[in-house]
């Protein structure tokens, strides 16, 4: 079962802060999904995963609210 982590109301940098913790504990091949409110978060999380080997699937769920899929590769 994927991990599911629930940033409704977080402003940056606390979804990062909880991403990174997230990702120190991956496995090769395991994924975590973040669900966040704020387009902010977006950018920021874009331009971290950007500088790793981190592969990721942003959804807008509906409007205001993003479902955010990293995998470990």
């Amino acid at each position: 079962m994927m991990n599911k982590i629930d940033c409704f109301g977080d402003i940056c940098p606390l979804p990062i802060i909880k991403m990174q913790h997230e990702l120190e504990h991956l496995a090769n091949g395991e994924s975590f999904q973040m669900v966040v409110d704020h387009s902010c978060v977006i950018e920021s999380l874009k331009d971290h995963l950007g500088k790793t080997k981190f592969e990721y699937v942003i959804e807008e769920v509906m409007n205001g609210v993003w479902e955010i899929t990293i995998t470990k590769p």
